[in-house]
């Protein structure tokens, strides 16, 4: 048992202090707008600090409105950030689970400073495995991945920048955002990790697709680069 299954059951009883307030049927998120300087979060005094910190994000939009990076930054939301074990999973333990929430939605969790869009630093040069999933286990895979992610299984220094669920009608869809798309031996060690800590069948179809590539289609999940 890692230290984020020890420590989950004494925390998830307990009040959330760090976040703004969540609507939990899933419908919307009430929180400060995204530009107000927020205080810097550091682990508490007895606390298992996480390598990094990491910040929350949501967004939902109107699947019949075209997309573009103006109207996607008006429509994401940040939630919170975490600094260490007990942080998480307080915050966690309050957040509706992607399988309940309705619509064209998205869950971001990305290290502190990388806002989930393509044009950011630290993604402009990047792009993402995709692994679509049937209806019904978005929540178990999503915390299988934000775990492995947090417990750093991935094990490619500071390559990975973020992981999201997106709910849509007919299928949900999880991805992993990583700094470098070009570095073969990188995104493939992301690949075999994802595999295995998602315990994936060996002839699940995964997906890459570089973020300039979405960059230029205006698209997140088509015309994607196959691989078995």
């Amino acid at each position: 048992m890692n230290q984020f299954e020890h420590l989950k059951e004494e925390d998830c009883g307990e009040q959330d202090e760090m976040k703004d307030s969540i609507e939990t049927d899933g419908g919307s998120i009430n929180n400060n707008n995204n530009n107000i300087r927020r205080k810097t979060v550091t682990p508490a005094p007895g606390e298992h600090p996480l390598q990094y910190n990491y910040t929350f994000w949501y967004s939902r939009r109107t699947p019949s409105r075209p997309a573009n990076t103006q109207s996607y930054e008006q429509n994401i939301r940040q939630m919170g950030t975490v600094a260490s074990v007990e942080q998480f999973w307080k915050f966690y333990s309050h957040l509706v689970r992607p399988g309940d929430l309705t619509g064209h939605s998205d869950f971001h969790l990305f290290k502190e400073g990388i806002k989930p869009m393509w044009e950011d630093e630290a993604n402009k040069n990047g792009g993402k495995w995709i692994i679509r999933l049937r209806k019904g286990l978005a929540s178990r895979f999503w915390e299988n991945i934000i775990l492995a992610m947090l417990g750093e299984q991935f094990m490619v220094g500071e390559e990975i920048c973020g992981v999201v669920v997106s709910i849509r009608f007919q299928e949900d869809i999880l991805s992993i955002w990583n700094k470098t798309a070009h570095d073969q031996v990188t995104t493939s060690r992301i690949r075999d990790t994802l595999r295995r800590v998602l315990n994936l069948p060996p002839n699940t179809i995964m997906e890459y697709k570089t973020h300039n590539d979405s960059l230029k289609d205006n698209s997140s999940f088509r015309n994607t680069k196959i691989t078995l």
